[in-house]
């Protein structure tokens, strides 16, 4: 019983991770693209993501872009990066900007 109890209570944890909310600020964080650490500035209002921009990188300039592009919208809408898929092709420079996000909203709790 105690098992099911602590089962369900991670779940619900689990569950409202995407409506976590941050301390307002400005964030910034690092993850490894592919070619090169990616920093990232994460702006939080509201505790929640206001926007996602990409402060340096030496990643290829077309790859970024396209995950960027897509990524971020997503990023901001879910709040965080959980359930934000890479984008095809530029899987290495998508994941580097999710681990950059993650990074800096380690630092908005």
């Amino acid at each position: 019983m105690i098992k099911k109890m602590l089962v369900v209570a991670a779940a619900a944890l689990l569950a409202t991770g995407a409506n976590a909310a941050y301390k307002d600020g400005t964030y910034v964080g690092e993850g490894q693209g592919n070619e090169s650490v990616i920093q990232v500035q994460v702006d939080v209002k509201g505790g929640k993501i206001a926007d996602v921009k990409i402060l340096k990188h030496q990643e290829t300039e077309m790859m970024i872009a396209a995950a960027v592009d897509m990524m971020v919208p997503t990023i901001v809408e879910k709040n965080g990066v959980e359930g934000v898929e890479a984008v095809a092709g530029a899987t290495m420079s998508s994941e580097g900007i999710k681990k950059a996000v993650v990074n800096a909203l380690s630092k908005a709790k």
